[in-house]
């Protein structure tokens, strides 16, 4: 394979340490943008040629255009980039305020979408390129307890497809990966916000599972980078790509359940328009 130079924001553990080190072991140059840098060091020493570290807050809109300077003056290219980086909230929509919100909107929205801006001249000057977009499951179907992190996951999947479309005659792909639950560290640092008294007994399951699912997650993160690189190298990638098996169980069932109501309630959709007027054919 042709050896390719990637961007991975979040490669300190996780599903972005496995990218990381699945990157390096395929021969590729990897940018690991990381809050501490000496938690690479060990990568950075092993891929001493191939491993560049650069502290980096996901978060920050202002850092992105030097991030990825710094690929560039490192490698002379930027191949992938993939932002990662990311956490979860778990709390009722009354539970979870405002600056929790903000906060994983900059996370997994505003700071993604600063950096893949700053990466796009590259990439389109290059007319090659492929986005990597670590979104979730819950990107695609939201749950009761979870609707924080879903939203901005959410938000994140709205703003990268029409992204797909606009870079498309450039030659750059956008991948949106939704991952189930994989045995990181993911579940082990979750925020759980204040619970409201009302909240407290319908959410009780919820909390306790998503607290109790850390080390015994389904997923392999290794495997599931493997298959990330595998895809990077390849001559085509899908929008979406569900990731394990409860991905793809539930978001078949979420697509099987929403053409049904759909059609259900379609003749009086259709009834809301002016009569004899045929339906429109406008590119959005």
């Amino acid at each position: 394979m042709t050896s390719q130079t990637w961007i991975i924001t979040g490669a300190s553990k996780g599903l972005g340490r496995a990218l990381a080190e699945a990157a390096l072991a395929a021969g590729d140059n990897v940018v690991a943008a990381v809050r501490t840098p000496d938690s690479v060091a060990d990568l950075a020493a092993e891929y001493s040629g191939s491993c560049s570290v650069v502290r980096f807050d996901a978060r920050s809109t202002e850092a992105a255009a030097g991030l990825v300077d710094a690929a560039i003056d490192r490698f002379g290219r930027l191949d992938v980039l993939v932002n990662n980086a990311g956490r979860g909230v778990i709390g009722a929509v009354e539970e979870v305020g405002d600056a929790q919100l903000r906060d994983l909107m900059d996370l997994h929205l505003f700071g993604p979408a600063a950096l893949v801006r700053a990466a796009l001249p590259v990439l389109r000057r290059q007319g090659a390129g492929t986005i990597v977009q670590m979104s979730s499951q819950g990107g695609r179907v939201s749950f009761p307890g979870v609707s924080a992190y879903c939203a901005s996951k959410f938000a994140l999947e709205g703003w990268s497809e029409a992204l797909a479309a606009e870079v498309e005659p450039f030659g750059v792909r956008v991948l949106l990966v939704e991952p189930s639950r994989f045995r990181t560290e993911f579940n082990a640092e979750l925020e759980f916000a204040d619970t409201v008294d009302s909240y407290r007994d319908s959410l009780a399951t919820l909390r306790a599972d998503m607290a109790d699912a850390h080390g015994v997650q389904e997923g392999d993160p290794v495997r599931a980078a493997e298959i990330i690189v595998r895809l990077a190298h390849s001559d085509e990638v899908p929008l979406r790509l569900p990731l394990g098996q409860e991905a793809v169980e539930r978001l078949s069932d979420l697509y099987r359940r929403g053409l049904a109501e759909v059609e259900r309630w379609a003749e009086t959709a259709r009834s809301a328009d002016f009569d004899a007027v045929p339906a429109a054919a406008h590119p959005v």
